[in-house]
């Protein structure tokens, strides 16, 4: 994938940079909605993409994540082997205070209108509630509760796959997948991260844990025995495994100098601030990089199992395909002296070159 594009580029230029087929900007005062939906590649499949609500600093911060999580959604789904393109929908507000039924069903219109080109999920600030108001207005949209015929919530699975994505990076650095008496950080014990601290714990690692929500950080290291630690001490820790599940771009020049990890292994989406140099100071120091958007890929594919019509045996399945895929990113990596993110992208990129052969785009 480039590298991130200048913030003060003109639109247009962005959407070349990053190579995206369409842009949408959603507004609608009566219910005060301000959304962007961006739709990077559809070769392989429709644009399938979750929809976060997030207080955005300023608009270009909304477009520059939407551009960048788009473009992530492409390259998972290529590398676990879907039939999906990318896209993201973002939404400016605050989930707490700003959220209404209205909003989201307005929401679900401007998805509408796009006839199937892209479908949304839920996301960081969403949930199943939000989207079963998206689905009063159209049905291009996945993650519903499975009392109306959904797959629920797809965090579970997201989960499943970063520890899946965690044990094989043990396995290349240490020889072994087993988990019991590795130490590993979880930055971020939302909905994903608590159910990874979860599988952590049920093998006996050690977790320590960090959330900005001192409610949340305190329920959840008093269920599963973790260890709380402040934030500000969080890249200086000495652990095995650095798992970031909140924002992106924690992984930057800054905090690699500090870093004593032998891996990081997370949920978060975009996680190195910037993708080429970064990687290459990882590869440098010897710390071992699990491409994001390949190990947090459990959530889009129970969301293609929806869509498919495919039960939650065969989701597992597709899951429990994320350990072998980490593999062969570390292989091809080590053999040709490339980071990890570079070795992903590369095979992500072959299928969607492959594909693109074969058929016209979506």
């Amino acid at each position: 994938m480039p590298a991130n594009s200048p913030s003060d580029s003109s639109i247009l230029d962005q959407l070349s940079v990053y190579g995206h087929k369409k842009l949408v900007f959603c507004n609608d005062p009566d219910t005060g909605l301000k959304a962007i939906i961006a739709i990077h590649d559809t070769t392989l499949g429709p644009a399938l993409g979750g929809t976060r609500m997030w207080s955005y600093s300023t608009e270009g911060e909304a477009l520059q994540d939407a551009l960048r999580l788009s473009r992530g959604m492409t390259y998972k789904a290529a590398i676990t082997g879907l039939n999906l393109g990318g896209g993201k929908g973002v939404i400016i507000g605050d989930s707490r205070k700003d959220k209404t039924e209205t909003l989201m069903r307005s929401y679900g219109r401007f998805i509408k209108n796009l006839n199937g080109e892209f479908i949304t999920a839920e996301e960081m600030g969403t949930n199943t509630r939000d989207m079963e108001y998206i689905r009063m207005e159209t049905n291009y949209v996945t993650g519903v509760p499975e009392s109306i015929g959904g797959a629920g919530n797809p965090a579970p699975f997201t989960a499943q796959g970063v520890y899946l994505g965690i044990k094989a990076s043990v396995k290349e650095v240490f020889g072994t997948d087993m988990l019991a008496g590795r130490t590993i950080v979880v930055q971020g014990i939302g909905n994903v991260g608590e159910h990874l601290v979860a599988l952590l714990r049920k093998e006996n690692a050690e977790v320590l844990i960090s959330d900005i929500n001192q409610e949340q950080l305190t329920y959840v290291a008093r269920k599963y025995k973790a260890k709380p630690i402040e934030a500000d001490k969080i890249f200086t820790t000495d652990a095995d495994v650095y798992a970031p599940c909140a924002m992106g771009a924690t992984v930057n020049n800054k905090t690699i100098e500090k870093m004593k990890f032998a891996i990081i292994a997370g949920s978060a989406n975009n996680q190195l601030k910037d993708e080429v140099l970064d990687s290459e100071l990882l590869l440098k120091k010897g710390i071992l990089f699990a491409p994001d958007y390949l190990i947090n890929a459990g959530g889009l594919i129970s969301c293609y199992s929806e869509l498919t019509g495919f039960g939650k045996k065969r989701t597992v399945q597709l899951t429990e395909n994320i350990y072998d895929a980490t593999r062969s990113v570390i292989k091809l990596s080590k053999t040709e002296n490339i980071s990890t993110n570079i070795a992903a992208n590369r095979i992500a990129e072959k299928r969607i070159a492959d594909v693109k052969k074969i058929k016209s785009s979506y």
